[in-house]
């Protein structure tokens, strides 16, 4: 049954659209929207628009953010040297809630999913790699690139002169004193960079997940970094009478000293 206003219709089949909403409670908002004052659901629309406006993604681990970098990554306070792998910013968001972890974060927007035609370029694994090694293929195309199409002189050789050699009767402190300024600055930078020494997978404990795990671990096996997953067994007050076989078997591969 449609409604007599077209406009009344036409929010319930907007609300029907989102997920794991049917007509009939797409019919209730509606209702509940028909009832509220004004103001209420001005701050509502206007909350949606700041969402499509404002909301971004950090160009470090790609949290949805409303700057950046996002405020974990700018964060001096966090532990630099690890990074958990999660699938979706709600994970993050999970992990945050425990206040059990201080370290950094990577999102990689889904797992491997061949069924749903979801392969490693579609994630930001790649992204993970270079994080952990600059110099991972694809952060240094661009400077192969370049070093390829450079000009060359008559005789085939590049057309870049020597760094040290310069017109009789140069004086060649200018050039000295800047070249000292930059491996300054570069040391300087260099010594701020913590270096990655753990990834954590925090993965979905599923087929995909395990997957996108395996997947990861063998991408970053050439790596020095200590690989770990989060464990996986019985819930906090769960009963071994109910739980399942891969369970209890999870569990037990993940026991730990007393």
């Amino acid at each position: 049954m449609q409604f007599t206003s077209e406009s009344v219709e036409t929010l319930v089949e907007q609300f029907a659209t989102l997920p794991t909403i049917g007509r009939k409670t797409a019919q209730r908002l509606t209702n509940h929207v028909l009832k509220m004052p004004r103001d209420e659901v001005e701050a509502l629309a206007q909350a949606l628009i700041d969402v499509k406006e404002q909301v971004m993604q950090c160009s470090t681990c790609f949290v949805v953010t409303d700057q950046d970098p996002c405020p974990i990554c700018a964060s001096h306070r966090r532990d630099r040297s690890t990074i958990c792998v999660v699938e979706e910013s709600s994970d993050l968001l999970a992990i945050e809630r425990t206040g059990d972890y201080n370290g950094l974060y990577h999102v990689l927007g889904g797992v491997i999913s061949p069924l749903d035609g979801v392969g490693p370029d579609d994630l930001r694994i790649r992204e993970l790699a270079q994080r952990i090694d600059p110099s991972f293929p694809g952060a240094s195309d661009a400077s192969d690139a370049s070093d390829e199409d450079a000009p060359a002189s008559s005789n085939g050789t590049a057309a870049n002169p020597p760094s040290d050699a310069g017109p009789s009767g140069a004086d060649p402190s200018g050039s000295e004193s800047a070249d000292t300024a930059s491996s300054t600055e570069t040391s300087d930078a260099s010594e701020d960079e913590t270096p990655v020494k753990e990834v954590i997978l925090a993965v979905n404990p599923n087929v995909e997940g395990d997957t996108t795990a395996y997947y990861i671990a063998q991408l970053l096996e050439p790596f020095d970094v200590t690989l770990t997953r989060i464990a996986r067994g019985l819930p906090i007050g769960g009963d071994l009478e109910y739980a399942d076989e891969a369970t209890l078997a999870r569990a037990l591969e993940g026991r730990g000293a007393v």
